[in-house]
C-alpha cells in the first residue's frame, strides 16, 4: 500500500511530452501510450527513485534501439517500477516498463537486456494489435482502473478480478519476441547466450514461487504466467542463441557493472510501501500493523493487502479519505463497489481504534460465502477496512484478523529487505551463505535461484554473489 503523492501528475506531464510524432512511432500509438502510461506506472507502485533508475533507463534505451522503431534514444520511456512482483511489459508509442523484484533476479546487463529487447520485440511485431481482443490499447484505462481504486472487490477476492497489467500473447508470437529480443541483444554487442540464463533463472523462480504460495509448480504466477519459462523454451533459446554467436563477434555481458548498479535496490517489500513479514503487515507511514491467521499468504499492492489461503478464505485490508462520509455511509460505499447489498453496521472498539463490523452471505462462482467488513476510523478524515470471504460457515476464523488491527507505536520499526552484493570470501559455502538470507523460510533455494546456481555448484573466491538482508 503507498501513501497518496503526485507523483502520477509528474508523471502525466512527461508523458503528454513526448506525444510529438517520432519515425516509426506513430501519432496514434504515442497518444495512446502517453494516456496509458501514468495508469501503468501507478498500478505498479510509481517509478522507483534510485541510482538504479537511470541505469535501468540508458540499458532499456540502447537495446530498443535496435528495434528501428525510433531513431534517437530518448524516443523511449524506460521505467524501472517500484514494483515487487515480476513483470516487464512494452507498449506501443515507446513505453517499456521492467519492475525492480525482475531486474534482481537478474545476474548480468546482458540479461537485462534481453528481457527489455522481447518485451520491445512485441511492439515491434505489432502483436498487441493483432490480438483479437482488443487493438493497441483500447480498453486498457477501464481495466486499469479497477485495479487501482480496488472496485468490484468481492470479485476480485473470489479471483475473477483484474490482475496485474500482462498481455496474453500467442504462444507463437512468444516465440516470435524471443527470436527479437535475441537479435536485438546481438545487435547492440551483447552475449545472445544470456537470453538462455535469464529464462532459466525464470523458470525456476516459477517454480519456487508457486511452492511458497502453496499452488502447483503448474500454475506459474504474474509475469511468469504469460512467459513461461519451461525447458523446452530454454533449449529453443539457447540453440537460435548459439547461431548468432561467432568468434569475432562482441559478447558483452557487463556482469561487475549490472551488480554495482544494484547493490542497496530494495527488494520485495519498500517500506515506504508497508512490509509483510510472514503473515503480518507493518507500514511505517500510515502507522498501521495486523496480524493474518497462520498460513495466510499476503500480497501487498499500491492499492490494498491482500491474503488468501486454500480452503480458508481470502481478505483484502485497504482504505483512504473519509471524503466527509459518516462511518455508515463509507461501509455502504464499499458493500456497493463489492458487489453486495449493505449490511447493517455494528459500531465497536478495537485496540482502542473506533470501529464498525458489518456481516453478510454473498453468492459467488465457488458459492456462497461468509462477508464481514470491518472499518476503523484511523483519522479525522480517513478510515481503513478489511473485507474478508469464507467458506459458509467459516466467517468467524478471521476474528483473530480484525481485531489485530492496531496503530505502530515508537517502538515498532520496519525494514526493507535490500539487495547486497557481496564477494566470496574463503570458507564461504552456499549453506553459509544461505543463512544471510534475510528470511525465515526457503533461505537456500531463495539464495540459489537469486544467483543462477544449481545445489551442486562450485563457488570461486573473489566471485560475486547476491544476498537479501535487512536495512
Amino acid at each position: 500500500m503507498t501513501v497518496a503523492r503526485k507523483l502520477p501528475i509528474v508523471m502525466v506531464l512527461v508523458a503528454t511530452a513526448a506525444t510529438a510524432q517520432v519515425p516509426g512511432l506513430s501519432a496514434n500509438d504515442r497518444a495512446e501510450g502517453a494516456k496509458a502510461h501514468p495508469q501503468l506506472v501507478a498500478q505498479f507502485g510509481g517509478a522507483y527513485e534510485g541510482p538504479q533508475t537511470a541505469y535501468v533507463r540508458d540499458v532499456g534505451q540502447r537495446i530498443a534501439m535496435q528495434s528501428g522503431l525510433a531513431t534517437r534514444p530518448g524516443d523511449y520511456t524506460v521505467t524501472l517500477l517500484n514494483s515487487n512482483v515480476n513483470n516487464a511489459f512494452a507498449i506501443p508509442g515507446g513505453y517499456v516498463y521492467v519492475t525492480r523484484q525482475l531486474v534482481a533476479l537478474m545476474n548480468d546487463e546482458a540479461e537485462l537486456a534481453f528481457v527489455m529487447g522481447h518485451e520491445i520485440g512485441h511492439v515491434a511485431a505489432r502483436h498487441s494489435q493483432k490480438r483479437e481482443q482488443r487493438s493497441g490499447l483500447a480498453g486498457l484505462g477501464a481495466a486499469l482502473l479497477g485495479v487501482i481504486t480496488g472496485s468490484n472487490i468481492i470479485g476480485q477476492l473470489a479471483g475473477t478480478g483484474a490482475q496485474l497489467y500482462t498481455l496474453g500473447y500467442s504462444r507463437n508470437q512468444e516465440r516470435e519476441a524471443d527470436s527479437l529480443g535475441v537479435r536485438y541483444l546481438s545487435r547492440a554487442g551483447y552475449d545472445p547466450l544470456a537470453s538462455g540464463d535469464i529464462l532459466a533463472s525464470l523458470g525456476a523462480q516459477t517454480t519456487l514461487e508457486a511452492r511458497l504460495a502453496g499452488k502447483s509448480t503448474a500454475e506459474p504466477v504474474g509475469w511468469l504466467s504469460t512467459h513461461p519459462a519451461n525447458a523446452q523454451r530454454v533449449a529453443r533459446i539457447r540453440r537460435e542463441a548459439a547461431t548468432f554467436v561467432t568468434r569475432s563477434s562482441a559478447r558483452a555481458t557487463n556482469r561487475d557493472g549490472f551488480l554495482n548498479a544494484i547493490d542497496g535496490m530494495a527488494y520485495d517489500d519498500d517500506a515506504a510501501q508497508g512490509v509483510i513479514r510472514g503473515a503480518s503487515f507493518r507500514h511505517q507511514g500510515l502507522g498501521i500493523a495486523f496480524d493474518a491467521p497462520a498460513g495466510f499468504a499476503l500480497e501487498n499492492t499500491p492499492a490494498a493487502v491482500n491474503g488468501s489461503k486454500a480452503g480458508a478464505g481470502k481478505f483484502q485490508f485497504a482504505g483512504g479519505s473519509s471524503n466527509g462520509l459518516s462511518m455508515a455511509s463509507y461501509a455502504a460505499n464499499v458493500w456497493n463497489a463489492a458487489g453486495a447489498s449493505p449490511a447493517e453496521l455494528q459500531s465497536t472498539v478495537i485496540n482502542g481504534i473506533e470501529a464498525g463490523i458489518s456481516q453478510t452471505q454473498v453468492a459467488t462462482q465457488s458459492g456462497r460465502v461468509d462477508a464481514t467488513l470491518a472499518v476503523y476510523r484511523w483519522g479525522p478524515d480517513s478510515y481503513y477496512h478489511l473485507l474478508t470471504l469464507a467458506p459458509q460457515g467459516g466467517g468467524q476464523a478471521f476474528a483473530p484478523l480484525i481485531n489485530s488491527v492496531r496503530r505502530l507505536t515508537t517502538a515498532d520499526t520496519v525494514r526493507t529487505r535490500r539487495i547486497a552484493v557481496v564477494a566470496i570470501q574463503p570458507g564461504d559455502t552456499i549453506a553459509t551463505l544461505s543463512a544471510r538470507m534475510a528470511y525465515d523460510d526457503d533461505r537456500q533455494a531463495r539464495f540459489l535461484t537469486l544467483n543462477g546456481l544449481a545445489a551442486s555448484s562450485q563457488l570461486v573466491r573473489g566471485n560475486r554473489v547476491k544476498l537479501i538482508v535487512w536495512r
